[in-house]
């Protein structure tokens, strides 16, 4: 643990340097005329609404579902049901359904995000030892009260493990979107450039896209060292 104290300041400013140096990377490949900004910033608002909103929807559901067994009795068998169904399975339907436009690749974000988080939340709940439950209730605490300041607290660990796995995995399923459905963004770029066999770009959006997997995932790591030290 003491070592990984002494290691973990440097891990803070790593995805700076890989920022920096692909940034060094573009300007040098003469890419830096607007195309790969205007695609980087596409997928980039698409993984931050769909992400968010996915993951703020999770973490909600299941803190419902882990807290009140009757919601999760009632829940969870429709969700075991959709679970298994890959991300990226829903895109033929959501084509139909949603059309060719922003809202396709954020939803799908949404759906990436949504489940794993989910059941990271619903399993951190669940294994709050209930003798701190117990104890609060004793001493007067409401559920309300007991839920915000025991439970959620003690669960963060887990929801934070499903937010740092998907924060990567969410990069992933929109590069594979844009490359599949949708005429924007990094995944776009590089179909497009794979037609004029610029391999120059391609390895560029690759980095960018390495880059901004390990940087979500770090910066979730270094929040849940942040919140949970206390508990720790």
């Amino acid at each position: 643990m003491k070592r990984l104290s002494r290691i973990k300041p440097g891990w803070g400013i790593l995805p700076i340097v890989i920022f920096l140096v692909v940034w060094e990377i573009v300007a040098r490949l003469n890419l830096a005329n607007g195309v790969l900004g205007d695609s980087f910033l596409s997928s980039l608002s698409r993984v931050l609404i769909g992400f968010c909103t996915g993951s703020l929807a999770g973490i909600g559901m299941g803190v419902l579902m882990g807290w009140k067994e009757i919601a999760n009795k009632a829940l969870n068998p429709i969700f075991s049901l959709l679970y298994p169904i890959p991300a990226l399975g829903w895109l033929p339907l959501l084509m139909l359904w949603l059309g060719v436009n922003e809202a396709l690749p954020i939803t799908i974000i949404f759906i990436c995000s949504f489940f794993p988080v989910l059941y990271n939340t619903i399993t951190g709940v669940k294994n709050v030892d209930q003798g701190y439950v117990k104890t609060a209730r004793a001493l007067g605490a409401s559920d309300r009260r007991i839920l915000t300041t025991v439970v959620i607290p003690l669960a963060l660990p887990n929801i934070f493990t499903g937010l740092r796995l998907e924060a990567g995995m969410a990069w992933r399923v929109i590069i594979a979107a844009e490359m599949v459905a949708i005429p924007t963004g990094i995944g776009a770029l590089m179909m497009k450039a794979e037609s004029l066999i610029r391999i120059d770009i391609i390895i560029v959006c690759l980095i960018v896209l390495a880059v901004m997997c390990l940087s979500f995932e770090k910066f979730f790591a270094y929040m849940e060292e942040r919140l949970t030290r206390q508990w720790r």
